[in-house]
C-alpha cells in the first residue's frame, strides 16, 4: 500500500468555465481548502494524475497551478482559527 503525502495545491484560472472545471477537479482530491488553496493527501498515482489532469485544464499563458509537497520534517504551524493538518482514518477518492 502507498503512503499517502500531504500536498499544498493553488490555482489562479483566468477563465470562469477553466475556473468551475479546477474547482471540481481539486475537491476530488482535497480533505481541506480555503478559496483556491487545497490540502490534499496524496499517493504518488494520486498526485500524478491531479497533476496531468490539471495540465490538461490549464492555458499556461494565461493560468497558473501549483502543488508543493510539504515537508514531513518540518512541522505545520497554524494560526488563528487553522486546523492542523492530520492524516485522516480514512480518504474517498472520486
Amino acid at each position: 500500500m502507498s503512503t499517502r503525502r500531504l500536498y499544498i495545491a493553488a490555482y489562479d484560472i483566468a477563465d470562469a468555465k477553466r475556473l468551475r472545471s479546477a474547482l471540481k477537479i481539486l475537491k476530488r482530491y482535497a480533505c481541506g481548502r480555503q478559496k483556491s488553496v487545497f490540502e490534499c493527501y496524496l499517493t504518488p498515482a494520486e498526485y500524478w494524475r491531479l497533476v496531468r489532469e490539471m495540465r490538461d485544464l490549464i492555458v499556461p499563458e494565461k493560468d497558473r497551478f501549483l502543488v508543493i509537497r510539504h515537508d514531513p520534517v518540518q512541522c505545520a504551524r497554524v494560526l488563528g482559527k487553522a486546523v492542523a493538518p492530520a492524516d485522516p482514518d480514512w480518504f474517498y477518492v472520486g
